[in-house]
């Protein structure tokens, strides 16, 4: 364990390095090609960077932020775009977090205070709360385990994964919020109350992902088929297109943590509702609001299409990296530093429910 934080301490301190570079060259070299030729040796340094650590919770989350959000906001800032790019140029203080960290600035928050725009409330801390005692009740769950279905243990691992990836990012976020004093827009807005698929994948589900891809993949694309087969036809390929690079994003994730030559189930995952999200906004065109379903049918289908595929292509890979176990090796581990200050690796954990 000594060695995977030694190495997490020497990737972050590579990323801090380059992330100053960036911040530095902007102000010599104008937006643009030369631009983005200049922190190309930055972008791929990331995408590999993270490779040098395997635990699921430091490599999984590192990768994450590092080899798709910071490489994506470098590559929007080398053309004078996306949220690193400011005029006047921001101060490295909130270049390096803004970068780095899985976080948005609600831009609309002095909108707001001048009622130009009805404010929409924060979460509260018993919102959290609720999610973290269940959170901690699954995991107690999964002490009974052998008991259930597996179908039944992978929705429940559905809602693990929601719950422990929102109060992740939660909690980074706060903690930028603390240190940028600026009002942060939030990285999930209950998921569970979608009431389509364009409204779960748009407007619910990761929102800092969603606030990537859409100038990174989406708005480009778009621009290039408009020409070709018009603006009102161009958000189809637009969207199979960002949902093919959030697929390839994710296996490079998963195969960070775990280390297995990739069967595409996640990219196939992620194609599949790109697709059906095409289909569903065609749909809508279609009838041109003379028709729609109520949200009490259209939200759970779209939620069980979600979970469904989800069994058949999502989950097979995650848990054959063995997710579940990694992660509860490697909280043991966190518990037994905290507790006792010895640091144990992972592997020598045992899950009493696992």
């Amino acid at each position: 364990m000594e060695g995977e934080l030694n190495n997490f301490a020497m990737v972050w301190i590579t990323v801090l390095a380059s992330l100053c570079y960036c911040h530095t060259i902007a102000k010599f070299i104008p937006k643009g090609t030369t631009r983005f030729l200049t922190t190309l040796p930055i972008s791929i340094l990331f995408i590999f960077l993270p490779l040098n650590l395997y635990t699921m919770h430091l490599g999984a989350t590192s990768s994450f932020f590092i080899s798709w959000l910071a490489n994506f906001k470098i590559l929007l800032f080398a053309f004078d775009k996306g949220p690193l790019f400011s005029n006047p140029p921001i101060p490295l203080s909130l270049f390096i977090p803004l970068a780095c960290l899985p976080i948005k600035i609600n831009h609309s928050s002095e909108q707001v205070k001048q009622n130009q725009i009805p404010s929409k409330p924060n979460k509260s801390h018993l919102n959290y709360f609720t999610k973290i005692l269940l959170l901690g009740f699954l995991v107690k769950i999964y002490d009974y385990k052998e008991n259930f279905h597996p179908n039944f243990l992978l929705f429940l691992y559905c809602f693990h994964i929601y719950f422990s990836l929102e109060l992740i990012l939660a909690m980074f976020a706060a903690l930028a919020r603390v240190v940028m004093q600026a009002e942060l827009e939030p990285p999930f807005d209950e998921p569970y109350l979608a009431t389509s698929l364009q409204d779960f994948w748009g407007k619910r589900w990761n929102l800092m992902v969603t606030n990537i891809l859409k100038p990174t993949i989406f708005e480009p694309t778009r621009y290039v088929f408009t020409g070709l087969v018009g603006r009102k036809w161009a958000v189809f390929p637009s969207v199979f297109a960002t949902f093919f690079v959030s697929g390839l994003m994710h296996e490079l994730v998963f195969y960070t943590y775990g280390r297995q030559n990739t069967r595409w189930e996640v990219t196939w995952f992620f194609l599949i509702h790109g697709v059906s999200l095409g289909v569903e906004m065609g749909l809508k065109k279609l009838v041109n609001g003379k028709f729609r379903l109520p949200r009490t049918v259209s939200g759970p289908l779209a939620l069980i299409y979600v979970v469904v595929t989800s069994f058949w292509l999502f989950f097979p890979p995650f848990l054959r990296g063995n997710a579940d176990v990694k992660g509860c090796q490697e909280f043991l581990a966190f518990i037994e530093f905290v507790w006792h200050g010895r640091l144990v690796s992972p592997n020598q954990v045992s899950c009493p429910y696992l």
